[in-house]
């Protein structure tokens, strides 16, 4: 389910809560070969499933920084904020990959406010994103993203 703001100074009245958690998000070989395709980042370990198979994750895994870049959308499906010119990525305050993303998994993230502010060009929000996936020990990604609401 989505939340909906009236306005980016709402963000200031959630601080320490949590926003919402998306569906789940299937990671496919193809995103992760795309991906691959993107950032020049052929691994064999994201890209060849014949090699991966016998390597330390029994398959291919997902570039972490794929599953990072999936920011945006994760947001997009947890809130809305109307009344908004641009909602600009600020950058990132911390992020971590604990555990692999395996081809084929089921991930879901959860959404917090981290923390809100007023800024000259608007509202900055931080967002603590956490990674999961089906039948994962731990997260696989922690990130806090900031987002600029101008």
């Amino acid at each position: 389910m989505t939340m909906n703001l009236a306005h980016p100074t709402d963000l200031l009245g959630l601080v320490g809560q949590t926003v919402g958690t998306t569906g789940t998000l299937k990671i496919a070989q193809d995103q992760v070969n795309l991906f691959a395709d993107a950032t020049g980042d052929h691994q064999w370990i994201h890209t060849d499933p014949e090699r991966a198979a016998h390597g330390p994750f029994g398959g291919t895994i997902a570039h972490g920084y794929l599953t990072l870049s999936l920011a945006p959308s994760i947001l997009a499906e947890v809130l809305t904020v109307d009344g908004v010119h641009a909602a600009l990525n600020y950058g990132l305050n911390k992020v971590r990959f604990p555990a692999p993303v395996p081809v084929g998994s089921a991930l879901r993230v959860t959404v917090s406010v981290i923390a809100a502010q007023r800024k000259p060009a608007g509202i900055e929000a931080v967002f603590g994103l956490t990674y999961e996936i089906d039948g994962g020990t731990r997260p696989v990604c922690i990130a806090d993203v900031v987002v600029l609401y101008t």
